[in-house]
């Protein structure tokens, strides 16, 4: 079971890694790994009987972190009109 959360993660990785382009691809590939990361917590904690506490903290970050990503795309957005990272200029304010 640890070995197909490796690779499923592997996978969410790949993708952040390869996808460039849009600001939107790289947010929902971290949602994914953020996913991962909660099912094999939440896996680990249920086989050592563990109380499940921490899970729920987990899933409260990963929903902040969700809802800025979310945001930061709404503002790029409008200033800049699309999601494209070779729009975007660290120089402008």
């Amino acid at each position: 079971m640890w070995v197909y959360f490796f690779v499923v993660y592997l996978c969410g990785v790949w993708v952040f890694c390869s996808s460039r382009k849009h600001l939107l691809i790289t947010l929902l590939s971290l949602e994914f790994i953020v996913l991962v990361l909660y099912f094999s917590v939440y896996y680990y904690l249920c086989n050592f009987n563990f109380s499940l506490f921490f899970v729920v903290y987990f899933l409260v970050f990963s929903v902040c972190e969700g809802s800025l990503g979310l945001s930061i795309l709404v503002s790029m957005v409008r200033s800049h009109g699309n999601d494209y990272f070779q729009s975007y200029s660290v120089l402008q304010c």
